[in-house]
């Protein structure tokens, strides 16, 4: 197949650069290619390169980011997402669009499913609806929601503690916040092998399993001998950051598993690969 992946430079985008392009042509499209908010640029490269399938991660991701400039969040994450949808429609590609947990309310004490409705709490989470919104109009389209990352290629949430205990710093972490943790290359391959076999539709994509962010960074510094004593937990409330925190966001993968694919291996056995990966690069 040949794919697009908008976004190719930032963290998601690197890992299904790195696992598409195994197997598949692929076209890794950056910000200085062309700016996915910029309809006539992006409708312009999707013209040129005629892609089969078109993976939109490129968005602003940081939740105090958005909060900040719900106006550029809006610009970059909503209308970026309307002009891909639109430059794909035109030359008939399929688009698989990287939504996020943040589109929930963070209230409910089970498994999000993905028939629950959706309740954002943040500029961000109301980005990502309205960019579900937008590609759920394809005809032939994949919503992948995914939880927090962590991956190689870029900074994350478990290289940024692993980084500062090894300086001796301390890092501080929630202690309150549960939720499922994602790999991307893993991420990257149960993708590939639901588009691949054009199972269109909504699907929430995570390791098995769930933790708290503060069991996360715990265990990565467990598996890469340092020492946890400068990990610093206090409750979200407390750490006073501009966007809401969802103290609760757990994801079943109840579409996978009704679809037949499998489940990805749990969090623990992923997150040991990444610190492997992780000490490799230091």
């Amino acid at each position: 197949m040949k794919v697009l992946i908008t976004g190719a430079a930032g963290l998601f985008g690197h890992g299904l650069v790195q696992v598409f392009g195994a197997k598949h042509e692929v076209f890794a499209l950056t910000h200085a290619d062309a700016d996915t908010a910029e309809a006539a640029a992006t409708r312009g490269m999707f013209n040129r390169l005629r892609p089969e399938i078109v993976i939109h991660t490129a968005a602003i991701p940081d939740l105090d980011i958005c909060e900040a400039d719900p106006a550029k969040a809006f610009l970059v994450n909503v209308e970026g997402t309307r002009n891909v949808m639109e430059a794909a429609r035109e030359i008939g590609a399929a688009v698989a669009h990287i939504s996020s947990d943040a589109v929930f309310d963070g209230e409910k004490h089970a498994p999000y499913v993905e028939t629950d409705p959706v309740n954002p709490q943040t500029v961000y989470g109301r980005t990502k609806v309205e960019g579900e919104g937008i590609v759920g109009h394809l005809p032939n389209h994949w919503i992948f929601r995914v939880p927090v990352l962590f991956g190689p290629g870029k900074a994350n949430f478990v290289s940024k503690g692993l980084d500062k205990l090894r300086g001796g710093e301390e890092y501080v972490v929630a202690s309150d916040q549960v939720a499922c943790a994602a790999f991307t290359l893993d991420m990257a391959r149960v993708m590939m092998e639901v588009i691949e076999a054009r199972s269109y539709g909504l699907y929430h994509i995570a390791n098995a399993g769930a933790c708290s962010r503060l069991e996360l960074v715990l265990r990565a510094a467990e598996v890469a001998a340092l020492d946890a004593a400068h990990i610093v937990a206090k409750p979200t409330d407390e750490m006073k950051r501009r966007a809401k925190r969802l103290k609760y966001s757990v994801m079943e993968l109840r579409a996978l598993k009704q679809a037949g694919f499998s489940v990805p291996r749990p969090w623990e056995n992923a997150l040991e690969e990444y610190v492997g990966m992780w000490k490799t690069e230091k």
